[in-house]
């Protein structure tokens, strides 16, 4: 069970956010989610499956499927401005960890 505080929700969020692309995001998939640098299949399926299963932790942990589409269309575009507009790995990571700090506000309204 979910803890139901907003820092008990927000720290499971950071973890499954660690989890979605650390542990489940593959080398290959780290790369080819990038325009350009796709050779097995389109970039925008890598990206696609990737920024998915971001959604589908976030949609889990919440309860709220809307939320994880939010997820999935928000880490998609961060992801993609990494690829395209060369954002650092730390700026990546920051705009994520933000994504999961609005989430929780909005749940606390």
């Amino acid at each position: 069970m979910v803890d139901a505080s907003p820092l008990g929700l927000l720290a499971m969020l950071v973890m499954a956010h660690f989890v979605g692309d650390f542990l489940l995001q593959h080398d290959r998939m780290a790369v080819e989610k990038c325009p350009g640098r796709d050779a097995t299949l389109p970039w925008w399926w890598w990206l696609a499956g990737h920024a998915s299963s971001h959604g589908l932790l976030v949609g889990l942990l919440t309860g709220i499927p809307l939320l994880g589409l939010a997820e999935c269309l928000i880490h998609g575009l961060i992801d993609w401005g990494k690829c395209r507009l060369g954002f650092s790995l730390v700026f990546d990571q920051l705009l994520h960890l933000f994504c999961k700090l609005l989430w929780v506000g909005l749940l606390l309204r």
